[in-house]
């Protein structure tokens, strides 16, 4: 309940929100301006497939919450540095809710205890550089095996 009190919204709520004809009529012109372009992100990159111009979708909503004086979250600060990084479909884990950035940092935050810093951040990189089925590496891991006597 406190995550409400303090405007953090997860997915079933964000599409709740994204439905409502009435949410946008009493925002500003530039949080309405933020709002279109988070759905458009939400669209056009987050779901199963990134649209051909997602670079531009995203630095336009990158831009809309600079100008509405947001703080950047670890999240967005990620997705600033790093859009090149996420696979194409990021609907690989979830089709029907396409979240499949948030589930895996949700995964992290219960590693890490809630707590958001550096490490926690830079242990997520990691998990998708390891995390390329398709990749071939010149050296290979051997596997160990028991003896069996």
């Amino acid at each position: 309940m406190e995550k409400l009190k303090g405007g953090i919204f997860d997915g079933p709520q964000i599409r709740q929100l994204m439905k409502d004809t009435d949410f946008i009529k009493v925002m500003t012109v530039s949080e309405s301006d933020a709002w279109k372009s988070f759905v458009l992100v939400v669209e056009n990159f987050l779901g199963n497939h990134k649209a051909p111009n997602y670079e531009e979708i995203v630095q336009n909503m990158l831009t809309n919450f600079q100008t509405l004086g947001a703080n950047m979250s670890i999240k967005l600060h990620y997705l600033r540095n790093h859009l090149d990084k996420f696979p194409d479909n990021l609907g690989n884990y979830s089709e029907e809710q396409g979240e499949r950035f948030h589930q895996d940092l949700k995964v992290m935050e219960e590693r890490y205890q809630g707590r958001w810093d550096c490490h926690m951040m830079a242990d997520y990189c990691w998990s998708l550089k390891r995390d390329c089925p398709l990749k071939n590496y010149k050296i290979k891991a051997h596997k160990r095996r028991f003896i069996e006597i």
